[in-house]
């Protein structure tokens, strides 16, 4: 007989365990059979997508971000089409504004 809390195997007339001490006489409280585990195991699998399809249903909801601003192309360069990289004359800092002198008398 194999104690519930140890595993220790003792004499099938022994009335406590030898190595933990706990009482072999009691019966064991309940212990899920595969009945059991298939159901739990079915609900879980349900909840889990019914989850999944509610939370896919809110997603679509919501608006989707790139329809919220448009982003110049100069910022995502790799979603272009065509050369990967700008050219050489856009990656030059663009000229200074011309300075307006106030005019002297």
């Amino acid at each position: 007989m194999k104690c519930m809390t140890c595993a220790q195997e003792n004499k099938d007339t022994a009335k406590i365990c030898k190595k933990c001490g706990r009482d072999l006489t009691v019966p064991p409280a309940w212990f899920p059979d595969a009945r059991w585990h298939l159901k739990v195991l079915g609900l879980i699998y349900v909840a889990l997508i019914a989850a999944y399809f509610g939370v896919s249903f809110l997603l679509r909801s919501l608006p989707k971000p790139y329809h919220i601003r448009q982003i110049p192309p100069e910022m995502t360069p790799w979603l272009r089409h065509g050369p990967k990289f700008l050219p050489e004359d856009q990656l030059k800092a663009p000229p200074p504004p011309p300075s307006e002198a106030p005019a002297r008398k």
